[in-house]
């Protein structure tokens, strides 16, 4: 993630603390936002993200890759 990018995150994640509801989904483990960017931001940003917040844990499969595989996936346009 660029600065810019992730300034912009911080930003908005900033903007609605304990102001409006905010949904992130991600692949990412909150302790390895590190990894996208500089450690001050996203501590600030993941401490702000998980302060009052509700987490859902899914795992298992992915439906889109087994779609895929077996055929289903994106349709073309007409």
């Amino acid at each position: 993630m660029g600065a810019d990018a992730a300034e912009a995150l911080y930003r908005i994640v900033e903007a609605a603390y304990e102001r409006r509801s905010v949904a992130i989904s991600s692949n990412l483990h909150p302790s390895g936002f590190d990894e996208l960017m500089p450690k001050t931001l996203a501590t600030a940003t993941v401490d702000r993200l998980l302060h009052h917040a509700h987490l859902c844990q899914t795992s298992g499969d992915s439906v889109r890759l087994a779609q895929a595989l077996h055929g289903q996936g994106v349709k073309p346009l007409n």
